[in-house]
């Protein structure tokens, strides 16, 4: 699994697979494929200053909110083979990203808290970035679609999301309600004034 990409198939949100738009390949963020998430990234317009962080940091990482900090708090962790999220490359190149990892792997996402499920099995959706060159492919879709396939196949039985509305002036980067709503994802609740949390519940593996 380091070496290399290992590419991951979009899912619908009923489990069955979805096919990729021609040219666009989906990936799980591990060594192998660090660099990549670094060139988007640091590219211009990339969040190279939140580094996907803001939901991860602990309470000694907060104390730092430099680019250079969170960055190298983001590698550790991808260095230790823990899972941070899904990156999509256009004809080879890497150009979008979602972050999509077990529940405990973030701070308090807000929230309902009424599940009664070991936490490692519930799944959180809290970030996109596409870069301005590749906007207009639907690669949030599909990239919110290869997460909930690479959840379940990791044993997850929840994937949750906190997106917002379309006119929202904040939290953008969560995604937006109606696109989770087409993946058939529901909606259970706020956290604060501006996201919503959804859920999809995972159904049967279509491979089995």
């Amino acid at each position: 699994m380091w070496a290399g990409r290992a590419m991951v198939g979009a899912m619908r949100a009923d489990n069955s697979p979805g096919p990729l738009p021609s040219g666009v390949e989906v990936a799980e963020v591990n060594r192998g494929t660090w660099a990549d998430l670094e060139r988007l990234f640091q590219a211009r317009g990339g969040p190279k200053s939140c580094w996907c962080m803001v939901w991860r940091a602990t309470p000694a990482e907060s104390r730092h909110t430099d680019g250079a900090s969170r960055q190298a708090a983001l590698r550790s962790r991808v260095a230790a083979g823990v899972p941070v999220g899904l990156l999509a490359y256009l004809d080879g190149e890497p150009v979008a990203w979602c972050s999509v990892a077990p529940r405990p792997a973030y701070r308090r996402l807000g929230g309902p808290d009424d599940l009664d499920l070991d936490p490692s099995r519930i799944w959180s959706i809290v970030c996109f970035f596409v870069a301005r060159s590749a906007r207009g492919h639907g690669l949030m879709r599909h990239l919110l679609d290869s997460a909930v396939g690479c959840a379940r196949r990791q044993g997850a039985a929840v994937v949750e999301a906190y997106p917002v509305d379309p006119d929202s002036p904040s939290y953008r980067f969560m995604g937006f309600v109606p696109v989770f709503a087409a993946a058939g994802f529901t909606e259970v609740g706020r956290a604060g004034i501006r996201r919503h949390v959804m859920r999809l519940t995972m159904g049967p593996d279509p491979g089995r």
